[in-house]
């Protein structure tokens, strides 16, 4: 069992927040579909000849930018080449490319699942993010996409966002739990450097939020989402029983996913591999019949790190005998006494061998995450 990943780097504007790979120059949109093929094609054996392909995921930049014949040309060369078992073929989009029309089209092409980049429902803060639609489009998505056909939703929403008050979430959190897509990826405005908004806060233009600000926030937000019924079940991911995201779920369960497109990440149980950040370089390797790549050998500590890093972060939480069974590790026995202070402070607990993280210890996931390595 595997997914696949589709990193398709283009978008129509840059957002002031975001730093992963993309660029709003489309004059290689079709070559760049071409040299995804091809690249799917060499790494056809990456997960092993027999292995069942149970996702897909189109994301980015903004895939849905594709036409129908450029998604059509990559989804015929994974059936080519690759065994399919799927449950779940998600595409990432934003609300204003997401007309009637196109929805129709991504429903023809098989898309059953949609993450849509709504990040709030007022016109103010898309504005200062740079986003590429408005506050209406956002509300309207929803309602147009369940008229397609689609019944599997997610939405994104943004917390973080320098405010006197928290009036502004909350009102964002019930609009989404009005609309009640059925899954929500909520993720806290982050400042990255060479971004805009890194940019502006070096420069002394930009005030972020502070700390404390944004903790409130996650709070909140978690007790809006689960008194409508939604669960955390990662620590950024909120879905009703039986809406989670299938794919992502398995990243985080240290399932391997092949990544395919600048950027992409891949990881095959073992190994973790990187293809280049940069358009250009990216087609020119492959129209000379090679992948630009690099590969991170992971040591058998890393791979526990990793697990625990992942797994912790989930609603099933950290598989004690997983480890005992497949790295001879008792973490029992290893960090004994942090475990015991976390489970003092109520910050974690231990349920049949797996320890999980309470509603109080998803705000220091990382933080519990890395004094639990080896």
């Amino acid at each position: 069992m595997a997914g696949i990943y589709i990193h398709i780097p283009f978008c129509k504007q840059a957002c002031h927040y975001c730093d992963f790979h993309f660029s709003t120059q489309t004059d290689l949109k079709s070559k760049m579909v071409e040299m995804i093929c091809k690249e799917l094609v060499l790494q056809k054996d990456y997960l092993g000849k027999d292995c069942r392909i149970k996702t897909i995921y189109f994301g980015g930049g903004t895939p849905s930018l594709l036409n129908k014949e450029e998604i059509s040309a990559i989804l015929q060369t994974i059936s080519l080449h690759y065994n399919l078992d799927l449950e779940e073929l998600t595409i990432e989009a934003n609300p204003d490319n997401l007309s009637p029309a196109k929805l129709q089209e991504l429903k023809s092409l098989q898309f059953d699942r949609l993450s849509i980049g709504i990040q709030s429902f007022h016109d103010e803060v898309l504005q200062f993010y740079n986003r590429s639609h408005d506050a209406k489009e956002s509300l309207k998505v929803i309602e147009n996409a369940r008229k397609a056909g689609f019944e599997k939703l997610s939405i994104d929403l943004m917390y973080g966002f320098p405010q006197a008050n928290h009036e502004l979430w909350k009102k964002d959190l019930q609009t989404a739990i009005t609309l009640d897509p059925g899954h929500i990826s909520s993720y806290c405005l982050t400042i990255e450097p060479g971004t805009a908004l890194g940019n502006w806060t070096q420069k002394g233009k930009f005030l972020p939020a502070s700390e404390d600000f944004s903790a409130d926030q996650f709070e909140i937000m978690q007790a809006y989402l689960e008194r409508a019924g939604y669960i955390q079940y990662e620590i950024s991911n909120f879905g009703k029983a039986h809406a989670f995201a299938v794919h992502n779920t398995n990243y985080w369960k240290g399932i391997p996913y092949l990544g395919i497109g600048p950027s992409a990440h891949s990881f095959d149980g073992k190994n973790r591999q990187h293809n280049i950040a940069n358009n250009a370089q990216y087609i020119k390797s492959l129209e000379n019949g090679s992948i630009n790549f690099e590969k991170d050998l992971l040591s058998r500590e890393d791979l526990i790190n990793e697990y625990i890093l992942t797994s912790l972060r989930t609603i099933w939480g950290t598989d004690l005998q997983k480890l005992e069974n497949q790295f001879d590790v008792s973490l029992l026995d290893l960090q004994k006494s942090a475990i015991h202070d976390f489970q003092e402070d109520g910050l974690i607990t231990l349920k049949d061998q797996y320890l999980v993280l309470t509603k109080e210890g998803k705000l220091l996931a990382d933080y519990i995450a890395g004094k639990l390595f080896l």
